[in-house]
């Protein structure tokens, strides 16, 4: 039997690991505790080989070198009568889920309990008898339970909940004494006669439950240990740490600790910062040893016995931020404790989504009313009023912003389009109805860094909304929480946020560290800002992967005079409203071309269909109106024309429709003067010695003929096509500049353009995949309207995950089929993913191994994309 009776100590351990996985988990905790050479408690493990099969063992015959062992450590003596050792018994079973009573405080008996009444004072010390009593009655309680004994299983049960009432009350020595002499009656008659009989009595009773218990199946341990007290003595004390703060990462001890009391678990005292230097200085030892051996954040129980720290337990945390997991590994790794590869490995990239955006500080909710569900369009947490229109919006902050309130603004709609792009800029947040993590207001959300929810049981009406039975009006405070994992919530109230911080979170370090492993694979971002061009440098980004140009026309400053060169009836009147464009488009180029510095940026042309453009409401009607009666040279409409316009815009598919490079086969000089307004910024910034890549993408193309049109333009019938290749040209002529190098590339998001790659790629240098809208049309699932439905098809497994996170496998195997046969017409064709399925694991994943260069997302998930590539990376190698 000794040799399944294992001793641990101070640096005394099984050295044997495999000899482990019979100790269960307490078990297994306290032997990697007993490796660190640190003040913890001594104590033996019967292990799960005889755990359950005590009952014809001489127990005491056995335990007794092991105990002997324990006393030597602890300097007090089992069975002594002046300073009794008292030892506990925790069953350590291997399965998280079984779950077993606190067993303490065995060696108590009629001879010892003197000596220890000296120590703690007469009311506690009858208060652990009690503790003893009820510690054993639960055991014959899970008994009677097991052998279906339920008369006795219910009496038992009565006599838990009643002798639990006194452990709880305050209650004098004298009234508990009168309670022990009637609890007695209920163990064996010579449980209290000597400290040996009631160590065996208790673990052959165990022992007997785990062998009628099915769950346990010879698979949990014993554990022996003995028990130290925080109030034995003036010199003692209790408490609990953290080997550091669990929310900034801050390497100093953050914890609590209890003068004079057996412990501090249910109670938190003086902050462990103030307990004396020479135990501070012990702990803080501890506490580096600990977080170097399990190289992370851990909680450390310990009590002070009589001046002498021991360690009670370590336990991993749950609890604990991600930055202060990131500051850890980085520490560690400083240290050269771990290594970069362990480092990377050690988060998940999900996990960044907690420091990349606001969270709720947990204590400001209680109270505030709230609902729960809808899908995460775009994590984090948003305050805000309430507004249901764009104008709505825009003009609150702008009055917000005159006065000097709080700007704080969340929109609320069915959905959102192009035109809504503002709003959503400017506000913190956007609760919308319709779609899911692609719907389009989730896709600009997490472009410009904001919270989305997408609810599909709002219904919004003029200025109010109705969501679970609650009623939003216009101006309301509101609060959307948005976790990435766990169900959203929005608080009818105001909360209080947590704010990010990249550098202080360590996030800009782990950065650097995560790009140094990182080898022909890459991120970029996609940006149509300067400002978030710069960010996304910060966050790891290796270049623009997806400019929107048709976002910038959206400005309050440019939409109007967008919306005057669409409805022009002749090109001189086109011409004009270009002219006016272009400026400003060249100051857009001219930022982000700067703000990137010699990294590629991709431009896409302009891709939304026009009618998106026109106004949508009265108020923009009116505000168009206004415009063009003040323009010397602009005609006079009225809303009539304007709605004309818009009818003959209007298709029954806009998707499939009149946008990207169909618009310039029918308007060139839209994309001519995009053009222009390009090259004038590259040639003003190479004049100033500024560094560029630039990449011009043409979007939607279906065949090689659109692509050559556009690119190198065309004569017919007395028709010239001038091609976007010769407008660079004779700009240059004309400004005397030097030629810049650059490519011209295509977004592959059409399944025939997916099959036709391999012509394509004659005039495409690089390819871009739109992977969601070449999700749409490839399994004909609109993103913005699938979410209606599409839990039905989860419930009968038709589909797998949502295509538009997860990308779909045939989805997959275009993408590879355009990967071969545009590789085989050009080799070094530039192929890369953009859109959100690029921040995805799984499918950073694929990219990798379908052979494309790189992957391009919005700005805050960059760097959640380069954990996956470094992860991704580290694997193959």
């Amino acid at each position: 039997m000794k040799k399944n009776i294992h001793f641990f100590s101070r640096n005394s351990y099984i050295k044997d690991n495999q000899l482990w996985d019979k100790l269960g988990i307490r078990g297994k905790e306290a032997m990697g505790f007993a490796a660190l050479d640190l003040p913890i408690l001594p104590g033996f493990i019967l292990d799960s080989e005889i755990a359950a099969h005590l009952e014809n063992e001489k127990l005491t015959t056995n335990i007794k070198i092991f105990v002997k062992k324990c006393e030597k450590e602890t300097g007090k003596i089992f069975g002594d009568t002046t300073n009794p050792l008292l030892v506990k018994i925790v069953i350590s079973p291997n399965l998280a889920i079984v779950n077993y009573p606190a067993l303490h405080n065995f060696g108590l008996t009629d001879n010892t309990i003197g000596g220890f009444i000296d120590f703690v004072g007469e009311d506690f010390g009858y208060h652990e008898i009690l503790f003893q009593i009820k510690g054993f009655l639960q055991i014959e309680q899970k008994i009677a339970e097991l052998q279906n004994k339920n008369n006795d299983f219910k009496n038992l049960s009565k006599k838990i909940t009643d002798i639990t009432k006194f452990i709880n009350s305050d209650i004098g020595a004298e009234k508990i004494k009168k309670i022990i002499t009637e609890y007695r009656k209920l163990l064996p008659d010579n449980f209290y006669s000597d400290v040996y009989t009631q160590l065996e009595i208790v673990l052959k009773r165990i022992s007997f439950m785990l062998s009628l218990d099915e769950l346990d199946d010879d698979d949990a341990a014993l554990i022996v240990q003995p028990m130290v007290y925080g109030n034995y003595g003036k010199n003692s004390a209790s408490g609990q740490f953290f080997t550091r703060d669990i929310v900034t990462g801050e390497n100093k001890l953050s914890g609590w600790f209890e003068q004079n009391k057996f412990n501090s678990i249910e109670t938190k005292g003086k902050d462990i910062q103030k307990i004396g230097p020479d135990f501070f200085g012990e702990l803080v030892k501890v506490a580096r040893s600990v977080e170097d051996h399990f190289k992370e954040i851990r909680s450390i129980r310990f009590t002070i016995e009589n001046g002498r720290v021991w360690l009670i337990d370590q336990r991993p945390l749950m609890s604990k931020s991600t930055q202060s997991d990131i500051k850890t590994l980085i520490d560690l790794y400083k240290r050269k404790v771990i290594s970069k590869d362990y480092l990377i490995n050690a988060i998940k990239p999900e996990q960044l989504n907690e420091i990349l955006h606001p969270i709720i500080n947990p204590n400001s909710v209680k109270g505030i009313k709230s609902i729960s569900g809808g899908v995460a369009g775009a994590p984090g947490a948003a305050i805000g009023q309430v507004y249901f229109t764009t104008n709505s919006l825009i003009d609150a902050y702008k009055v917000a912003h005159q006065k000097g309130l709080d700007t704080r603004l969340i929109l609320c709609m069915t959905s959102t389009f192009a035109e809504d792009v503002k709003a959503i800029e400017v506000a913190t947040g956007v609760l919308s109805a319709e779609g899911g993590y692609a719907a389009h207001a989730s896709v600009v959300a997490r472009q410009y860094g904001k919270i989305s929810l997408v609810a599909d049981d709002i219904k919004v009406t003029g200025n109010k909304a109705v969501i679970g039975g609650e009623t939003i009006k216009e101006g309301d405070i509101i609060t959307l929480n948005v976790p990435h994992y766990g169900d959203p919530n929005i608080f009818f109230g105001e909360a209080e946020l947590i704010e990010p911080d990249p550098e202080k979170s360590g996030l800009l370090e782990f950065v650097s560290i995560i790009k140094s492993s990182l080898k022909d694979f890459h991120v970029r971002v996609n940006a149509d800002k300067a400002r978030d061009a710069s960010l996304a440098l910060k966050f790891g980004a290796d270049g623009i992967g997806l400019c929107r140009t048709e976002h910038m026309f959206f400005d309050a400053k440019r939409i109007n005079v967008f919306r005057r060169m669409i409805i022009s009836e002749t090109f001189q009147e086109r011409t004009k409203a270009l002219k006016k464009l272009k400026s400003m488009q060249k100051d857009d180029f001219y930022q982000l071309f700067k703000a990137m510095n010699g990294k590629e940026v991709t431009i896409r042309l302009l891709d939304a269909p026009l009618h998106e453009f026109l106004p949508h409401n009265k108020e923009e009607m009116q505000l168009f109106i206004d415009y063009m009666k003040n323009e010397n040279d602009a005609k006079n409409v009225t809303s009539k024309e304007i709605s004309e316009n818009m009818d003959n815009l209007r298709e029954f598919n806009p998707m499939l429709g009149h946008r990207g490079c169909r618009i310039a086969v029918s308007y060139p000089e839209i994309y001519e003067m995009q053009m222009e307004a390009i090259f004038e910024a590259l040639y003003k910034l190479k004049s100033e010695k500024i560094k560029v890549k630039p990449e011009i993408m043409i979007p939607l193309i279906m065949n090689e003929d659109e692509l050559k049109l556009i690119i190198f333009g065309k004569k017919i019938e007395g028709q010239v096509y001038k091609g976007l290749k010769q407008t660079e040209l004779d700009l240059r002529k004309k400004l005397k500049a030097p030629s810049i190098p650059y490519r011209f590339g295509t977004m592959i998001e059409l399944p025939v353009a997916a099959l036709a790659a391999g012509e394509i790629a004659k005039y495409a240098e690089f390819f871009s995949f739109g992977t969601n809208d070449l999700t749409q049309t490839t399994i004909g699932l609109s993103r913005d309207d699938y979410t209606s439905f599409m839990p039905d098809y989860t419930l009968f497994d038709i589909i797998d995950g949502n295509p538009f996170i997860k990308l779909n496998k045939h989805v997959k195997e275009l993408v590879q089929i355009a990967v071969r046969r545009g590789s085989m017409t050009r080799p070094g064709l530039s192929k890369g993913l953009c859109g959100e399925h690029g921040a995805v694991p799984e499918n950073i994943k694929f990219c990798m191994e379908a052979g494309l260069d790189y992957v391009s997302c919005s700005l805050f998930s960059v760097p959640i994309a380069l954990l996956s590539v470094a992860q991704e990376t580290i694997k193959e190698n």
